[in-house]
């Protein structure tokens, strides 16, 4: 006996994503068709499963589905990231491994919540760390982006390899070890761990600082704290830093860093204005 819709919700979203394909789109044209959409053993067929399987989980049959069936169901649908999670969320209770995938910039909506934080430094990152949007404020305390290459924009990259970096760091050695930590974890959420293996190969090499650290396999959150800077114009300033996640976007960051005190925000809107 199938199951109903509110003791089979995977049968029932299911057959909901696949009623709202268009059939001819995906070469399935032919007789009249009854119904919208793709028939069960269409789906079937361009997920390379058996149709009465198929079947079988639109009607609450069969027990539950594997994840690299949900992951061939997911693709065959067509289903968004959102929509993928949603399928294993309600097929096994639990999220789908991560497919990492490189960052393509941000939208100019998301530049333009960037440049209304006037005098905080704000960043978006990926989860490998390279920073591809910025304000001004993040220019004028943290680094020029724009004057650098994309390869050279890594947090990483700029900590170890970049002298002013560094000096501007109240205690480099802590810093140093957290964004290590905080990096090793954000690229095994994002499932970049093979991805990122000849960028952290080439660190050891020009930073035996980097290597000794990376070796001692530690992880950290980002999450949020205060940050203490030397700048050569502001002089010592320190932020309260937050770090978000970017919704629709896995595989982005953003990083805001709020002055500490009135005064130090006084202290970038000045700066800001001579520029």
């Amino acid at each position: 006996m199938a199951a109903t819709a509110s003791e089979n919700p995977l049968g029932t979203y299911l057959k909901d994503r696949r009623t709202r394909l268009d059939a001819a789109a995906f070469g399935f044209g032919g007789s009249r068709r009854r119904t919208p959409g793709l028939r069960r053993e269409e789906v079937a067929q361009r997920a390379n499963i058996s149709p009465t399987w198929y079947t079988w989980l639109e009607q609450g049959r069969g027990g539950a589905p594997s994840a690299d069936v949900l992951d061939r169901i997911a693709r065959a649908l067509m289903l968004t990231d959102v929509e993928r999670e949603h399928l294993f969320l309600i097929g096994l209770g639990r999220l789908p491994e991560v497919r990492y995938q490189a960052s393509e910039g941000v939208s100019p909506r998301l530049q333009r919540v960037l440049d209304a934080l006037e005098t905080s430094p704000a960043i978006i990152r990926t989860m490998t760390w390279d920073v591809v949007a910025w304000n001004r404020a993040a220019t004028i305390v943290l680094t020029d982006y724009s004057k650098l290459p994309p390869e050279r924009r890594n947090i990483l990259r700029l900590m170890f390899c970049e002298p002013h970096v560094r000096a501007a760091q109240h205690d480099w050695n802590s810093v140093a070890r957290f964004v290590v930590a905080a990096f090793r974890a954000d690229a095994a959420r994002a499932g970049a761990v093979s991805h990122v293996a000849e960028f952290v190969n080439e660190l050891c090499r020009l930073s035996p600082e980097f290597a000794k650290l990376w070796a001692d396999n530690d992880v950290r959150s980002h999450g949020e704290g205060v940050k203490h800077l030397r700048h050569p114009v502001l002089g010592p300033i320190a932020f309260e830093y937050s770090a978000f996640a970017v919704d629709g976007r896995p595989d982005l960051g953003m990083v805001v860093y709020n002055p500490a005190t009135p005064e130090d925000a006084q202290r970038i809107k000045a700066v800001l204005a001579k520029g």
